[in-house]
């Protein structure tokens, strides 16, 4: 009797904090994770080669890096030349305050990406390391986003409309960062291969004033955690 095949998954991996979470959550659900990464056109590029790091020490079956301009759309201090925020209080936004960091239908487009992918490998679940809890106002890191996306996805995929199952997993939802991070240090994530940081120095080191870098930092503090990040001198 043959073996059942194993699963297939395919995980969206930036490169930081969280997408490392969630690809070692993955693959300790007893998936083959393929890895899908994209070079938008962000000024932290530095991230592409933290992806690949995580992708190859958590033991991923393919690794895509996938180059997708977003630069021309414009409208996020990520992708056009608008200053990154620095040290802004962190908590108590309501959910209109979308910072300028906010890149216009990122996850749209590569969830759209991923669920293509996903239909030519056979694979029915895509992991996204998306977190409603911990401060951001990105609208396409909200659970309604999510579920609203599946359901197009099943519609509008022949996997989908042939009664195949297309799974969306968001495993950190609702996790603190310091949750997150003690969740992947079980899994044994070395944060140290990952980037997080928006607006890093030539060298590469994290600026420790961005949303993210803060983010990070206290969520390493909160953890207990000593926090592997390299820092630019003066937190940027």
């Amino acid at each position: 009797m043959e073996a059942d095949a194993p699963k297939k998954a395919v995980v969206l991996v930036s490169g930081g904090l969280d997408s490392a979470t969630t690809l070692a959550v993955a693959r300790s659900r007893g998936y083959d994770c393929y890895a899908l990464t994209f070079s938008y056109g962000q000024r932290h590029a530095v991230e592409l080669a933290a992806a690949r790091r995580v992708a190859e020490a958590l033991g991923v079956r393919e690794h895509r890096v996938v180059s997708l301009d977003l630069s021309w759309i414009g409208g996020s201090a990520l992708t056009a030349p608008i200053p990154v925020p620095k040290n802004r209080p962190l908590g108590g936004a309501d959910e209109d305050d979308i910072p300028i960091t906010y890149v216009p239908a990122r996850n749209m487009i590569f969830l759209s990406v991923a669920v293509g992918w996903a239909e030519a490998l056979g694979a029915h679940d895509i992991y996204l390391g998306i977190n409603a809890v911990d401060y951001s106002g990105y609208p396409d890191c909200r659970p309604e986003f999510l579920e609203a996306f599946a359901h197009a996805a099943r519609l509008g995929t022949r996997a989908g409309v042939l009664g195949g199952d297309l799974r969306f997993h968001a495993p950190l939802s609702g996790l603190s960062k310091a949750d997150i991070i003690h969740l992947g240090v079980s899994l044994g994530v070395d944060y140290s291969l990952t980037h997080s940081c928006y607006d890093p120095d030539p060298e590469g080191r994290a600026c420790g004033a961005c949303d993210s870098c803060q983010l990070r930092r206290k969520g390493f503090e909160q953890a207990g955690i000593a926090d592997p990040t390299v820092y630019a001198p003066r937190g940027g």
